[in-house]
């Protein structure tokens, strides 16, 4: 059963990581958080995945920063610096002695409520931080054999109603596009901004592959504005490749028409990097696989994430 771009096969080495629970190092089986922590409640916090790779914490810096910008839009003070909670990670991949292949779920909730209640002055402590490192990659094939996508009905919001660049704990309408799009036998779910553009994925950002003269024209990379997605690092960081690389890209508003007729699609996360598309809403898109812009991509996303470890 596909399990979209975070397919990856269990590492029985998690089985006895420690879990970084509020300065406090301990076993998965004894991680937990109250019943009155405002995230459990509320869904009110912000989090971030991260990657370790070869001893780096990749664009950890860009992680810091939307991190920060999040939880200062929702009035929560994290109580530490980006250094400060840089350094904990650290510590916490240090107690584990984990180095490399690792994903790392931060996540920070304003802390306990006195009461059941969504007013944030009735927190009671400081915010909640968990680091949850866990060895987990990518499967092979998830790089190379294309995802199914659906579009569902649920559209990405508005920032008058839930500003949709927050990382934020509540994803119930992701939630609800990922299950809408399971139910169709897809891996992930194809969301429209609230104009019918093509905006963004339940998990990932998308892209197409297209050659606006004709196919023997060059290719172009398009993504979506972004007014409607959450500012992705890697979705940036493929921006910047194409940039360096002379592949020109655009982030502009298109439609499923456009996307239908791609010549290739892929999306990107931080967990599996660019992985390609190979079917939309039953059409197949280019060849049903990686096409050879996905690969260029993926051969220089690599080559950056390399050069971090330098």
């Amino acid at each position: 059963m596909a399990h979209g771009t975070h397919d990856h096969d269990e590492d029985p080495r998690n089985e006895n990581v420690l879990i970084h629970v509020n300065g406090e190092l301990v076993p998965r089986e004894r991680a937990m958080v109250s019943v009155l922590d405002s995230g459990f409640m509320l869904g009110d916090g912000v989090w971030e995945g991260i990657r370790v790779h070869n001893g780096h914490l990749a664009f950890v810096d860009d992680h810091m920063r939307r991190l920060y910008e999040g939880a200062k839009a929702i009035d929560m003070d994290i109580g530490k610096t980006p250094d400060e909670l840089i350094a904990l990670i650290e510590e916490t991949l240090a107690a584990n002695e984990m180095t490399n292949d690792v994903h790392i779920r931060l996540m920070i909730t304003r802390g306990m409520k006195l009461t059941p209640y969504q007013d944030p002055r009735f927190t009671i402590t400081p915010p909640t931080i968990v680091i949850l490192p866990e060895y987990k990659m990518p499967k092979p094939a998830t790089l190379t054999q294309g995802l199914s996508l659906f579009t569902v009905h649920v559209r990405r919001g508005r920032p008058d109603v839930q500003d949709p660049k927050w990382n934020s704990h509540s994803k119930l309408n992701c939630i609800s596009a990922c299950i809408q799009a399971a139910k169709a036998g897809a891996d992930e779910a194809l969301m429209l901004d609230p104009q019918g553009f093509v905006a963004t994925c339940n998990s990932t950002h998308f892209f197409i592959v297209r050659q606006p003269d004709g196919p023997d024209g060059p290719s172009e990379v398009w993504t979506s504005t972004g007014d409607y997605c959450m500012p992705g690092i890697t979705r940036r960081n493929v921006l910047r490749l194409c940039e360096q690389h002379g592949i020109t890209a655009h982030e502009k508003n298109f439609s499923l028409t456009e996307v239908y007729g791609a010549s290739e699609a892929f999306v990107t996360g931080t967990f599996a990097g660019i992985a390609p598309v190979g079917e939309i809403d039953g059409r197949v898109i280019g060849n049903g696989g990686r096409g050879p812009m996905v690969e260029a991509l993926q051969n220089h996303y690599l080559e950056m994430m390399e050069s971090l470890a330098q």
